[in-house]
Parts: structure tokens; sequence; C-alpha cells
């Protein structure tokens, strides 16, 4: 990625446009064939993006930093309380153990309905999903910061 000051204002390009205008001077054509070189010689920077997990941080306005334009990366603010974030993520949770069961859901309707047996491996699994859940609830229930509930990923 590329950036350029014009007229006060930093442009970003992914790729450098064929035809532009910089400083008076038209380029009609070509733009994308211009070396390295050249396009310093217009004032064309490369652009360093920091890394940033977009879950709790932010790219600030782009920025000249020495020979590249560059971001600061900001904290988010998490407006939502500890309470709120830790029962969305329970929800989520929640969610996602309910999925996982729904697969194999056939086997207890059937066996409501007609007395068919439940395989024994379908049962442990079943029970290994519920214990799994409830086990993952205990350690978002134990998260004591806003950062810590919105960064735990559930893996199920």
């Amino acid at each position: 990625m590329k950036a350029i000051e014009i007229n006060g204002e930093i442009k970003t390009y992914s790729s450098i446009p064929n035809s532009f205008n910089v400083n008076g001077k038209y380029i009609a054509g070509g733009g994308k064939n211009l070396s390295e070189e050249k396009l310093k010689e217009f004032g064309f920077k490369d652009v360093v993006t920091p890394d940033v997990d977009y879950r709790i941080q932010e790219l600030s306005e782009i920025k000249l930093v020495g020979d590249v334009y560059t971001y600061d990366v900001i904290e988010k603010p998490i407006k939502e309380t500890l309470a709120e974030l830790k029962a969305e993520k329970i929800s989520n949770l929640k969610g996602t153990a309910s999925n996982e069961l729904t697969r194999t859901d056939w086997y207890i309707v059937r066996n409501a309905d007609t007395g068919a047996e439940v395989p024994q491996s379908i049962k442990d699994e079943r029970a290994a999903i519920r214990t799994k859940s409830d086990s993952i609830e205990v350690e978002i229930n134990a998260l004591t910061t806003k950062k810590s509930v919105v960064l735990f990923d559930i893996n199920l």
C-alpha cells in the first residue's frame, strides 16, 4: 500500500493509479508502471499498518512518521459493563453448545417417539458438550476485566 499527501490530505492507494496529479504535474497513464524510485520522487511512500486487534483496538488517522505513513493503535472504549459482557459471552456459549447438541437431537427425538435406543457414544458426546460448556461458563464468570471477557474465545 502507498500513500501521498496532496493539498494537506493524505490519500492511500492499494495500487498506484494509472493517472494522477501531483504538485501541478499530471501523470497521464503509466502510473502503475513507475519504479519505486520514481514514485518516491513524486512523493509516494509506503504505508505500514501495525498489528491491531479490532475487538479492542482501532487505528488512528494515518500520519507520516519518518519515511513511511502509519497509524497509532488506540484502545477502544468498552461501553458495556463487565456483567453485561459476561452475560453476552455466556449467551454465545450456550448458543454454540445448543448448535453442537442439535447435530444429535434426532437420536433423542427418535428415542422419545419410538423408544429406539440412543447409542452410548452419542450420550457420551452430548454429556461432554454440556460438561465443557459448564466449565467454560465458570471460566467466563471468573474473568475480572472487560478486556479479558471481550478477548475470551469460546472453543467448545
